[in-house]
């Protein structure tokens, strides 16, 4: 039976699967695949695994090879030239006048092509700048608007939690987050308080959503009027973890009711 095996191109990149063939491969292995643009250098990130029912779906690209000594190379030579393209770019997009933050420059493995990542408000006219990159480096050229949340997933960096960037460790396809979300976890919906680097809402509000929504399910609504072992009062706020609601009670004082203390009316 064949397997596969998840490789990432770039140490934040999405992972994905190739066919490990005939190869004995482990995490950490540094290989050369097959791909739609041709030869790529990518990182085992993920043991062989058996391939399930892949009925109706399109065939895996291969394992090429193991890379050697002068794969490392050339990997080095493109970074260094990746480097340099930055800030050759930097330079021309400042000279030009655009609107445009660049985030990185990308080189093909085998050399004939630069990408370079960047974000924008709107539209941008980078003719001119595409024109002097072509004759700089004498090879093809692609300008690629990625969105803020890629930008923080390639650029990396620290969370208000304290642990590296989720985006940059183990997300590897954003999902809709929304202001419900915070809501319904009780937390402040201050948007600096709930927003990422990308400036947009945290993608960890959406780990536990879930959760707090089924454990909503048992909660009398709040401004409901209840029983409990200390009087009958108004249910003001609910305590999802410790399983408690604060309840107003008719004597106008507040208490901290367990949901097991919560009597029939």
């Amino acid at each position: 039976m064949s397997k596969i095996v998840g490789i990432r191109f770039k140490p934040q990149g999405k992972i994905y699967d190739f066919d490990v063939g005939h190869f004995v491969l482990s995490p950490g292995f540094d290989v050369i695949l097959e791909t739609d643009k041709g030869l790529a250098f990518g990182t085992v990130v993920t043991a062989p695994r058996a391939v399930g029912d892949r009925k109706g779906k399109r065939p895996l690209k291969k394992v090429y090879r193991l890379a050697n000594d002068e794969d490392l190379k050339q990997r080095a030579k493109h970074l260094e030239q990746e480097e340099s393209a930055y800030v050759y770019c930097m330079e021309c997009i400042k000279q030009f006048g655009l609107k445009m933050n660049l985030v990185s420059a990308e080189s093909l493995f085998d050399g004939s092509k630069l990408t370079f990542f960047y974000t924008a408000d709107g539209r941008v006219d980078f003719r001119e700048l595409v024109k002097k990159l072509v004759k700089k480096y004498r090879k093809r050229i692609e300008m690629r608007q990625i969105g803020v949340r890629n930008r923080a997933k390639m650029c990396g960096g620290v969370g208000r939690c304290g642990n590296e960037l989720c985006c940059c460790t183990f997300i590897n396809n954003f999902h809709p987050v929304s202001v419900r979300m915070a809501k319904e976890q009780g937390l402040s919906l201050n948007p600096g308080k709930i927003s990422g680097l990308c400036g947009r809402l945290m993608c960890c509000l959406a780990f536990e959503y879930d959760t707090y929504c089924n454990l909503r399910d048992k909660f009398p609504k709040c401004g409901k009027m209840i029983q409990t072992k200390v009087g009958k009062g108004k249910v003001i706020r609910h305590n999802v973890l410790k399983e408690s609601v604060t309840v107003k009670l008719e004597e106008g004082q507040e208490t901290d009711v367990s949901l097991s203390d919560i009597m029939e009316k």
